[in-house]
């Protein structure tokens, strides 16, 4: 635990063989938007980790990094 959300990110799209672009494609935003997440220049609101949580059907504690599974 401990983890910033960038890093969660990386780690969540390696473990699953998800690009950038298929990730965001799901979520319904921009590929740019999921560059800047993973840089650590941005970081999503509340509506966004709810539409990736039910997107991946993962709870949002995980990728808040309360909870180091899903």
């Amino acid at each position: 635990m401990g983890e910033n959300f960038k890093e969660i990110l990386y780690q969540f799209l390696t473990e699953n063989n998800l690009s950038q672009s298929c990730f965001a494609k799901t979520i319904g935003v921009k590929p740019s938007q999921v560059s800047e997440w993973l840089k650590g220049k941005a970081s999503p609101g509340y509506e966004m980790l709810k539409r990736i949580s039910l997107a991946y059907n993962i709870p949002a504690d995980y990728f808040l990094g309360i909870t180091d599974e899903y």
